[in-house]
């Protein structure tokens, strides 16, 4: 301070002198050589980049491949998988399921049927810890098995309300129990067009039978391997993670009310189902897969 004072005064000690950063930039180079080897096959007997491996092969820190990474949006530790269908259909069912969702027809219903299968009622072997500041919730790992139930769920777009029955078997005659309970359900004079899946139950000849007895029922069956084109499969989502999945149950009629009640509390506050992909966004997606292996 005393040498910046001779030879700056006052103004020397004002203000820092200008130093280089503390960090120098990375070479274009070597940036380039990161991006370049995170999209290729990594050497050796590993089937993906970590940041570790990287940061070695290349000669730089943890941090740094980490910030080249997240500035391209590339995360290789991620993989997410798809499935093709392999339905000959596939276009024509698309159109016609996701016409129903985004222009359904007037004076109808529409429905979205599955039934989810073997929801175990499970009791913890013992009481878990609840959540408090600095601890989360706590379950333990084993747990005994009490029995087994059948959802059978039907969602209505048009308002988002769920029709549904537990049952302990999901045969043709389940099966057609819960379309006579739907039948009560949906008022006289519309049509009620059910969106279901390729399940045999669905096609089996006892309920074909009592389709062609109930003329105002249509069956649209979504394309194999396609799920995810029903809409009811995300209120089953939604109740296996709020309702089930961190549940206790001690006997199935326990667990068969808890449902009952979350889809009463759920139709309390149902909302319309939309969808917002249309058919050519979703055919156009499927064209930019990569053909399948011989």
């Amino acid at each position: 301070w005393q040498a910046r004072y001779a030879e700056q005064g006052v103004d020397g000690l004002l203000r820092d002198k200008t130093r280089k950063p503390g960090r120098a930039r990375l070479p274009t180079a070597t940036v380039a050589r990161v991006l370049a080897l995170t999209c290729s096959e990594p050497t050796g007997a590993v089937t993906h980049w970590t940041g570790r491996a990287m940061a070695k092969a290349v000669g730089i820190s943890l941090r740094a491949v980490q910030r080249i990474w997240e500035a391209s949006r590339l995360q290789p530790h991620r993989l997410r998988t798809f499935k093709r269908s392999t339905d000959p259909a596939f276009a024509t069912k698309v159109e016609d399921i996701v016409g129903l969702y985004m222009d359904p027809p007037c004076h109808a219903v529409v429905l979205s049927i599955d039934e989810k299968s073997q929801i175990q009622a499970l009791d913890r072997t013992q009481r878990g810890l609840p959540l408090k500041p600095g601890r989360c919730g706590t379950m333990t790992h084993d747990y005994k098995r009490n029995g087994t139930t059948t959802l059978f769920a039907a969602l209505n777009t048009l308002d988002g309300t769920v029709v549904g029955r537990c049952m302990p078997r999901h045969t043709h005659k389940e099966f057609l129990t819960f379309l006579k309970a739907v039948e009560r359900a949906v008022p006289a004079g519309k049509l009620i067009h059910a969106i279901v899946d390729n399940y045999a139950t669905h096609k089996h000849p006892k309920v074909l039978e009592w389709l062609a007895d109930h003329p105002r029922w249509v069956f649209h069956f979504t394309p194999k391997s396609a799920s995810w084109i029903n809409a009811v499969e995300g209120f089953f989502s939604a109740i296996t993670r709020r309702r089930i999945r961190r549940g206790v149950f001690r006997s199935v009629a326990e667990l068969q009310d808890a449902i009952t009640r979350y889809i009463r509390q759920h139709n309390k506050a149902a909302k319309p189902f939309v969808w917002t992909k249309s058919a050519d966004a979703i055919l156009a997606k499927l064209a930019r897969l990569p053909e399948p292996s011989e």
